[in-house]
């Protein structure tokens, strides 16, 4: 498994303890040399993160790919939740390159399964970066001014949650792309009061457009994914909820 210190690659790593897990300072995707020398070396069923470099790896080895991608690739400019046949359309740099690995993961490997997700939360890596909830939470307790985007809308998916469903899916015989979330969509602002009113912090929640708050990279309106090709996870509040109780002491 590639990306093993990461939030998802963390929980799939607490499922797969007897797996290979590298994390990118011990393998980077970008180092092709490396990536043929540690495969044969791990011998590995499925792999996990990475693009044409994992991609091409893995084809010359007959390995299972399962490849992460973001909600990102599409526009948002629908009124409803984009579902795997629908046409992309990304708006940032970011963006673009996630669609173009997924292409490359494809045209290297056609039966590689790529899973796009949104908005994962979870508990942090150990790499010092915190996942939305928790920075909330942190923020709040330190007494900031919490100004959340209120016009994009996510599935809010909990890295537990989306470990499980990979690898019950890295088993199967499904190929190609398929959206894998927690049910439920929700804008960020929302997320940040349900996530205060579960951890029991009693602070207010200023939403902002996407404009006044100035970011930097450009996110598409509506993230909301659902899918035709496989069954949602829990309901993101239920996950919420769990994360919390795993969070408390």
């Amino acid at each position: 498994m590639l990306g093993a210190g990461g939030l998802l690659g963390s929980e799939l790593m607490k499922l797969l303890p007897d797996s290979a897990g590298l994390t990118r300072t011990q393998l980077s995707v970008t180092d092709l040399a490396a990536l043929n020398a540690a495969l044969p070396h791990h011998s590995p069923e499925a792999n996990a993160q990475g693009a044409f470099n994992v991609a091409l790896a893995c084809a010359q080895r007959d390995v299972r790919l399962i490849h992460f991608s973001t909600n990102f690739v599409f526009d948002g400019a629908l009124e409803r939740p984009y579902v795997e046949t629908d046409v992309v359309g990304p708006l940032s740099v970011y963006a673009k390159s996630k669609l173009e690995g997924e292409k490359l993961t494809s045209m290297v490997m056609p039966r590689a399964l790529i899973i796009r997700t949104a908005a994962l939360f979870g508990a942090g890596s150990g790499h010092g970066k915190l996942s939305f909830p928790e920075r909330i939470v942190q923020r709040a307790t330190a007494g900031e001014r919490l100004r959340v985007v209120s016009d994009q809308t996510i599935n809010p998916t909990y890295a537990a949650d989306l470990a499980v469903a990979a690898i019950a899916l890295a088993s199967s015989e499904m190929e190609g792309v398929v959206h894998v979330v927690n049910a439920g969509c929700t804008a960020w602002d929302e997320l940040a009061r349900a996530t205060l009113v579960e951890f029991g912090v009693a602070r207010e929640v200023e939403p902002v457009s996407s404009a006044d708050l100035g970011a930097a990279a450009k996110r598409p309106a509506n993230g909301c994914l659902e899918s035709t090709r496989t069954q949602a996870l829990r309901p993101w509040r239920e996950a919420l909820s769990e994360f919390r109780r795993q969070a408390s002491p």
